[in-house]
């Protein structure tokens, strides 16, 4: 957020009731700042006090008496955003220290600069010697801004109002996802598997009529088969919405997108499985999803026959990306779908030399006391235990590396025990906000969040994905988000992106890869629908058995 650059400055002065004998200036002539304090407490972070009350009151020290009269236009209590604040002014310890209050009360969550600057001089005429901001950050309203509802009912508010990004706002002539909320014609491959994924759930809680949805999903399936450019039958990370063609995501980055392609992918799937009438409207629309299933060629993204599969290849600059897809992160499921593949499967070594690196991506290190079994150190992003996980039903799931469902919840907690922990002292870190994930953000645009990532953003799509993992420390999460922070986080197409309570900085954003988890992971948690779905696939089946996965579920 930007800072005001002007600032109005409106005061009231109350002089000593007592005259006082001015102290002498320190003996090398210089007038500074000894302490600044807010209700008696330091500050919270560098320059920052947090959980301010809206009626503080600001104590500072000096090493000499103040000059009454440079005092009142030399100090400032602007609201960001807004205008001055006028304040009381009193004077204590022989005119020492100075104690400053605003003369009225102040706006919950709201970020406040007051600065003391160079022209304060003491009672000797000795300018203060450098400019003094602090950042005051007032208290939460701790009110319920919405009507309080079951569990359930609440689960129901939030998929539903979710949903709505990839239904209302799906694009109008392909039905795909837009990327987010300002991306106009740009569709996104991923998050339209997402989206597929959260008409389903749609469909199963009877916010839609299977016939809507059927409808949309035929409209998806019938744009990809008959507009868009497959790359070895591959997808490109963006298309246009309007015409099919591709956009390109980044310079080098202008053809197929296999990872992509493979969350796309998981969602087709899914609704193969569930529109499973007879009917030939049915019928049509599981033969299109077929194939686009079997046209992708999952071998040729082996670059050359390579244990290992390649994230992009490009008409244009073939493999130069050289971007391998090893683990761990977002995409396991890339190699189960390519050991699935009917017409095209890779090898298993593919899977244990490539995506495993022979255990190479084994941790084995407790973080906050608890052993993480695959991964970066302290686990990464928490899409790491989603993205893949929207299909492929993490479990009792366990192989050589892992047993998967103790991977994602070990992730999940240590994220979670990271942001109590809070070695960052951030504003608002607490049991009840937390999750740290690949979100928008306030000072980069847009960050991996993750405990080794951390800028004081939190990502409600972290927390609320990880229902399935940490059920009582994500719905926690979920009731302070929709009750306390609910009227600036919860609006049209459900949570937005991201949030910075020590900036105060909401996004105004919404994006497919983060609205897409939330609504699958919850009906995951709810109903295992979309797990059900992709395990009932019997090439998933026979795929992971390959790769020496072992469930209930194969």
């Amino acid at each position: 957020m930007k800072k005001c650059l002007f600032i109005y400055l409106v005061f009231c002065a109350a002089s000593c009731s007592k005259k006082t004998t001015p102290s002498p200036p320190p003996p090398d002539g210089s007038f500074m700042i000894t302490s600044i304090k807010v209700n008696e407490s330091t500050p919270d972070r560098n320059n920052d006090f947090f959980n301010v009350n809206l009626n503080p009151v600001i104590k500072i020290s000096f090493t000499a008496p103040v000059d009454h009269s440079s005092l009142a236009s030399n100090i400032s209590l602007v609201k960001t955003g807004g205008a001055g604040i006028p304040v009381n002014i009193s004077y204590l310890n022989k005119d020492s220290v100075v104690e400053i209050q605003p003369s009225s009360t102040l706006q919950h969550l709201s970020k406040y600069i007051f600065t003391l600057s160079k022209g304060l001089q003491s009672n000797q005429q000795v300018s203060l010697t450098v400019d003094n901001p602090i950042n005051l950050i007032t208290e939460i309203d701790t009110t319920d801004k919405f009507q309080r509802v079951s569990d359930s009912a609440l689960l129901d508010i939030v998929q539903k109002q979710t949903f709505k990004y990839f239904w209302d706002f799906g694009h109008p002539v392909s039905g795909m996802a837009r990327e987010r909320n300002t991306s106009g014609d740009i569709v996104t491959t991923g998050g339209t598997g997402f989206g597929v994924m959260s008409i389903i759930a749609a469909v199963n809680r009877n916010f839609i009529s299977r016939s809507e949805g059927f409808a949309r999903i035929d409209t998806i399936v019938n744009f990809l088969k008959n507009k868009c450019t497959r790359y070895h039958g591959a997808f490109s990370h963006w298309i246009n919405g309007a015409t099919g063609a591709t956009v390109p995501f980044s310079a080098k980055d202008n053809g197929a997108d296999l990872v992509e392609t493979s969350f796309l992918m998981q969602g087709l799937l899914c609704a193969r499985q569930y529109f499973n009438s007879s009917g030939t409207n049915e019928t049509t629309l599981r033969n299109n999803i077929n194939d686009l299933w079997n046209g992708v060629e999952w071998n040729w993204f082996r670059n050359g026959g390579q244990n290992v599969l390649y994230w992009h290849w490009s008409p244009d600059y073939n493999f130069d990306m050289n971007m391998q897809i090893k683990g761990w992160n977002e995409a396991m499921v890339v190699y189960v779908l390519a050991a699935s593949s009917n017409t095209d499967s890779i090898p298993k070594a593919v899977y244990d030399d490539g995506w495993a690196s022979n255990g190479g991506m084994k941790n084995g290190t407790s973080y906050y006391g608890v052993q993480l079994p695959l991964g970066p150190e302290y686990g990464g992003p928490l899409f790491f235990s989603h993205y893949s996980f929207l299909g492929i039903n993490p479990d009792d799931l366990s192989d050589t590396y892992a047993n998967y469902f103790t991977q994602n919840t070990a992730q999940s907690l240590i994220n979670y025990n990271y942001c109590i922990a809070n070695p960052n002292h951030f504003n608002g870190y607490s049991e009840n906000n937390w999750g740290l994930t690949a979100s928008d953000d306030n000072l980069t645009n847009y960050s991996a969040h993750s405990p080794t990532n951390d800028d004081g953003v939190i990502t409600p799509t972290a927390a609320i994905s990880s229902l399935p993992y940490t059920p009582v420390q994500s719905m926690n999460a979920l009731r302070f988000f929709y009750y306390k922070l609910g009227d600036k986080l919860f609006k049209d197409y459900g949570f937005v992106d991201a949030f910075n309570l020590s900036d105060v900085w909401f996004a105004d954003s919404f994006l497919a890869i983060d609205q897409g988890p939330e609504m699958v992971m919850i009906e995951n948690y709810r109903s295992g629908l979309l797990w059900n779905l992709l395990m009932s696939c019997p090439e998933i089946k026979r795929g992971m058995t390959r790769l020496g996965f072992q469930s209930p579920n194969l």
